[in-house]
């Protein structure tokens, strides 16, 4: 009998030094959780026989190290939740922490493991998200969009000057007439997109209304023309509550502190392609004493562009980007949480599937529900401890040794009682 349990705890020791030696030799891997042998006793009926391996466990809730890689498509998960893929052989769905993830040559967001990563696509020119699927990376050309909105944010100094009349300019007169640089107190210029994604110039005109009578100009308002390639196309005032705070009062809330620069099918036209009538939004802008400055000028609208590349946001948006420096999210990947995540079942030490014990998952955004937030240019390590394994090896050995004892001390009696008889 003391043969048989001697014997039981060398193959129970064994099997545990297969689990340790699997810890130790995965400690750099990425995204691994170590793994545990529970021992348990052999028993016949009221009689202990010996030790066996019961049950191996894995330390799934224990997150590794955080590593920084640099890569734009690396990425870990900062609290639960894990990585949903697709196994594009079996179908079957799997869970990983490991966010190695690239662009696939048929256009698909996939991981190290070829499996296509489960997202939400997100439509052009929105922030919507679709349904949970494989993400679909576009890697063509994105067509050009025409500009119909600018933004424009700047304190128009009190302290300018009254000018000299305004003369519209005319570069296509005879002879050309161009715009007089004593006639405007400042100007800036915004590039806009027509419809073919052609670029167009439009340049603002600001000019300090001479104060000669509340009828002839108000104290505190500036004239803006607007010359498009060199030809005004519009113009109108601006007011500013000079004898209070300096806060723009016209254009005014009742359009949103907004100007629609409405153009011409002449003005619009260039080599057959249009531009769309203009909504300048003029809000925050003011009318202060001091230095003139601006602090916003967009436009909205680009050119047609080709995909360069693909990167991950923080937020787990998968942006692509093109080469006409436009950004576009194009999904967001999904993080699955479970309420019993140590009942996965492992395919191998960084992917598992569900099962009964595990619950159905709960899919989510990044950072929504139990879901962890997004690491970006990271990636999880290993969680083997190091010092524990070894701690772990030099106790198996002092079992192993204990049980060979065993079996040593069960045969020299055997042979003492053989010699005996």
């Amino acid at each position: 009998m003391s043969f048989d349990i001697a014997l039981s705890g060398i193959q129970a020791i064994n099997d545990s030094l297969d689990i340790t030696s699997h810890n130790i030799a995965n400690a750099g891997t990425y995204g691994y959780k170590s793994g545990r042998a529970n021992f348990s006793s052999l028993v016949a009926g009221n009689q202990v026989t010996g030790v066996m391996v019961g049950s191996t466990t894995q330390n799934i809730g224990k997150t590794g190290g955080i590593l920084n890689t640099g890569r734009a498509l690396d990425a870990s998960i900062n609290g639960s939740g894990f990585f949903i893929t697709k196994d594009a052989q079996s179908g079957q769905t799997q869970y990983t922490r490991v966010g190695i993830f690239d662009a696939s040559k048929d256009g698909f967001l996939i991981d190290a493991s070829g499996r296509k990563v489960q997202g939400y696509a997100i439509a052009q020119g929105t922030s919507t998200l679709g349904a949970l699927g494989d993400l679909a990376i576009p890697t063509g050309s994105i067509p050009a969009v025409a500009t119909d909105k600018m933004t424009y944010i700047a304190n128009l100094s009190a302290d300018w000057p009254a000018k000299k009349e305004w003369v519209t300019p005319e570069p296509l007169g005879e002879p050309p007439v161009p715009v007089d640089p004593d006639s405007f107190n400042s100007s800036r210029t915004t590039i806009l997109y027509d419809s073919i994604g052609g670029q167009r110039t439009l340049t603002q005109y600001f000019v300090r209304t001479p104060a000669e009578g509340a009828e002839a100009g108000l104290a505190g308002s500036v004239d803006v023309y607007y010359v498009l390639d060199g030809k005004q196309v519009g113009n109108m005032t601006m007011t500013f509550d000079a004898a209070k705070d300096g806060k723009m009062l016209t254009p005014d809330a009742t359009t949103a502190g907004t100007f629609t620069l409405t153009l011409s099918a002449e003005e619009a036209g260039k080599n057959g392609a249009l531009l769309k009538d203009l909504v300048i939004d003029y809000t925050g802008t003011t009318g202060f004493a001091g230095e003139a400055t601006v602090s916003t000028n967009r436009a909205t609208g680009y050119a047609a562009g080709n995909f360069t590349g693909v990167a991950m946001g923080t937020d787990g948006s998968v942006i692509a980007s093109y080469s006409n420096g436009e950004k576009q999210a194009i999904g967001r990947i999904a993080i699955a949480t479970f309420p019993n995540e140590g009942g996965l079942t492992s395919i191998n030490n960084t992917s598992w599937t569900t099962s009964t014990s595990s619950g159905e998952p709960l899919v989510n955004a990044p950072g929504v529900g139990m879901g962890g937030t997004i690491n970006i240019t990271s990636l999880e390590g290993s969680n083997v401890d190091i010092t524990s394994e070894l701690v772990g090896l030099m106790t198996s050995q002092r079992n192993y040794q204990a049980n060979s004892k065993v079996i040593q001390t069960e045969s020299t009696m055997l042979q003492s009682l053989m010699q005996a008889v």
